[in-house]
Order: C-alpha cells, then sequence, then structure tokens
C-alpha cells in the first residue's frame, strides 16, 4: 500500500512540475513624472499566460535600490488578471522621493544618472497548485532630467 501511496505522489510532483508556468520579463523602466518633490518611474513588465483561462494576480511587490540601498519598495495588492492565451503588459509606478535621490548625489554627480537594481515579485494564484510568485530582476541606469528638459 505504501508503495503505491508513494508511486501517486511521485506521479503528481512529477505533473506539476512539467505543467506550463506564466512567464515575466521587464520591457523598461521609464522616468514617467518628475515633482517637487520626488521622481515617479514606470516599471514595464510582460507577462505571458500559456493557460485558455485568466489568473488573477494577487500583488505585485517591488524593492528598488542604488548603492545597495533601498530607494522604494512597496506593492500593488489586487492589481487584476493575465489574461488568457495572451502576453499581458503591467505597470509598476515606484515614486521615489527627491530626499532619497540627495542622498544618492555622489553616484548622480559623476554622469547624472542613477544605476538601480529593481527586484519586483508577482505572486498569481494557480488553480491546483496555489499562489506563485514570479522572481523578476534588472539592473541598469536611470538618465535624470536637466533644467533643459523642462523648458524644451
Amino acid at each position: 500500500m505504501a508503495h503505491m501511496l508513494d508511486a501517486a505522489k511521485n506521479f503528481v510532483a512529477e505533473k506539476i512540475a512539467n505543467i506550463k508556468k506564466p512567464e515575466a520579463e521587464f520591457k523598461d523602466i521609464d522616468l514617467k513624472k518628475v515633482s517637487r518633490d520626488s521622481v515617479t518611474l514606470h516599471a514595464n513588465v510582460s507577462v505571458t499566460n500559456p493557460y485558455g483561462h485568466s489568473i488573477p494576480i494577487c500583488e505585485i511587490s517591488y524593492t528598488l535600490k542604488s548603492i545597495d540601498r533601498v530607494i522604494a519598495s512597496g506593492t500593488m495588492p489586487d492589481p487584476g488578471s493575465l489574461a488568457e492565451n495572451q502576453v499581458t503588459d503591467l505597470v509598476v509606478p515606484v515614486t521615489v522621493p527627491y530626499g532619497i535621490l540627495l542622498s544618492l548625489a555622489k553616484d548622480i554627480g559623476s554622469d547624472w544618472d542613477i544605476d538601480y537594481v529593481m527586484e519586483v515579485g508577482l505572486t498569481i494564484d494557480l488553480p491546483l497548485i496555489g499562489n506563485l510568485t514570479l522572481p523578476l530582476s534588472q539592473k541598469g541606469e536611470i538618465k535624470l532630467p536637466t533644467f533643459s528638459d523642462f523648458f524644451a
């Protein structure tokens, strides 16, 4: 009896391991808004849903780091769902206060950009499996606007 139970567990585990899972990738990060007290960035993420039904997104968590310091983090609860058999583009808005940017002045001053690491966790609810988090990470640099950008 124990042998049959072990065989059934192995069969189920193998089937679950071979199930296609949604895939996510960063497209880019854009400087979207500059205000008197902060900068808003949009992290654009593309998610492919291989299933014939929509998948609810439980939450999106994000952390933006520069020089090994967290400069922004947060979560977006219940941001919608992934369309069936399609690629869904998601926008993760990240607001960075100027006070934090001033503390990064050493990095910014040399080339007027922010070297960053953006980490995003996309938690989705898969039937039979439960919650699955797709981790994403991207390194890059964000060019900051100059005074001429405001008056052009």
